[in-house]
């Protein structure tokens, strides 16, 4: 359950920025060292996340003028760096926990706000009860960030919006190329898009597909076991009737027997099964070859889906501010273990709100896609799930375009780091 401290009004505050980054993940940040300044407190962010703060490598934002940080908003990447680097439990790893808390104690930093998925909250989570454990006065706030969209509670994830609207815009702006050239080209398209355990992105792909013969034709989801003479059935029947087939699949799409079509063989930092040998993509593009015969294309935009603040949505770029903002919020006023996370009033009118969840009940639970947003083929999405989705990718909000260049006008900050005042620390010890 959530932690109430209390509010000391004294102290720093240290954001960090966790996993794999987003479009929006920025405006987070925006707000956190907007509303810090409002509220006149000092401010920090750890260079490279949570490896930044092990180090004692800390940004300084006072430093940074007002316009590079209101420019944060529209600006994509992390900021000030990322990781994937992962704390295993308190036993396991207690020097290292007990380090930050050095660090923190150094720079007195009475307020922490981690911004991640599952694993950002379980640190977050242990972080918090380390802190009451050895009596340090510290609010600890888990922020939400993923494309994945596979955080509980949380009707939706900052940076999912935007990865969904690039997505759906993409399957239908390619679909129109290989509908012009079906004749005597390309017959089948494959678009990998990111999703390792849950279908969020490919399920908004579907949005593309307004009308039967529309694409995507064939979405493959991680939660439907993928079967290979049903799918090309289906690929050639569509082929004979539309005249090509565009297919959207999930990195993560796995066998009857549960073990990823693309599985490497090796592990990330965090423990999570590495996608290899070129991808699921490519994979069932040289099925659809050798099986079918018809001449293929395949792409994964990989970090361009998760990258492309120019097609970002308003929708979530307003709700990555707004969870920025009600997390230094709920810091100053003495939560901690908690996340600010999104409820949905209403879909239409679109209508949300923010409120506290406890990070116990987000840690390292994931959230699938429901049974009921998937059709009973496999192989689409339903009207409950366009009703979930639509809202999520609703408006635009562009950024600034220099006039010369005709490029984007993104941040670029200062990053000074303060002085240390801790030994020397490898985090390798």
């Amino acid at each position: 359950m959530a932690v109430i401290r209390n509010k000391t009004g004294k102290g720093n505050l240290l954001y960090a920025q966790s996993g794999g980054v987003t479009a929006v993940i920025n405006a987070t940040a925006c707000a956190v060292i907007q509303a810090c300044r409002r509220h006149r407190v000092g401010v920090y962010a750890g260079r490279n996340g949570i490896i930044g703060v092990l180090r004692e490598e800390l940004i300084d934002l006072a430093r940074e003028d007002a316009s590079a940080i209101a420019a944060l908003r529209y600006t994509p990447g992390g900021a000030f760096g990322s990781c994937r680097f992962k704390l295993k439990s308190l036993e396991a790893d207690r020097a290292r926990y007990e380090r930050l808390i050095d660090v923190l104690r150094a720079h007195d930093i009475r307020y922490f706000l981690y911004n991640g998925g599952n694993d950002s909250a379980d640190t977050s989570l242990k972080i918090s009860r380390l802190s009451a454990e050895l009596g340090y006065p510290l609010n600890v706030i888990g922020v939400p960030k993923t494309v994945d969209n596979d955080l509980p509670v949380t009707d939706s994830c900052p940076g999912f919006g935007s990865v969904a609207k690039y997505t759906a815009v993409s399957i239908a702006e390619a679909s129109l190329d290989v509908e012009s050239m079906c004749e005597s080209s390309t017959k089948v398209f494959i678009m990998e898009v990111m999703g390792r355990h849950a279908g969020w992105i490919a399920g908004a792909a579907g949005l593309a597909a307004t009308h039967r013969d529309a694409a995507p034709h064939i979405i493959l989801f991680p939660e439907v076991p993928f079967d290979q003479e049903s799918f090309l059935a289906r690929v050639k029947a569509t082929v004979e009737r539309v005249g090509y087939c565009s297919v959207v699949v999930s990195e993560g799409l796995k066998n009857r027997d549960g073990k990823f079509l693309a599985d490497a063989g090796t592990v990330d930092a965090f423990g999570h099964v590495q996608l290899g040998g070129g991808g699921v993509g490519p994979l069932l593009a040289q099925i659809v070859k050798d099986k079918l015969g018809y001449k293929f294309h395949w792409a994964v935009p990989d970090y361009l889906q998760r990258s492309a603040r120019h097609l970002a949505s308003k929708s979530d770029v307003e709700q990555a501010y707004a969870v920025g903002k009600a997390a230094v919020e709920y810091a100053l006023a003495g939560k901690s273990a908690v996340m600010p996370v999104i409820k949905r009033t209403s879909s239409s009118p679109f209508k949300w709100k923010i409120q506290a969840a406890p990070l116990d009940q987000i840690a390292n639970i994931e959230k699938k896609l429901p049974s009921n947003f998937i059709t009973r083929d496999g192989y689409g999405i339903t009207a409950a799930a366009r009703k979930y989705f639509e809202p999520l990718i609703r408006g635009e909000d562009r950024p600034p375009y220099d006039a010369t260049t005709g490029l984007p006008k993104y941040a670029r900050l200062k990053r000074v780091l303060v002085k240390k005042k801790l030994p020397r620390y490898d985090i390798a010890d």
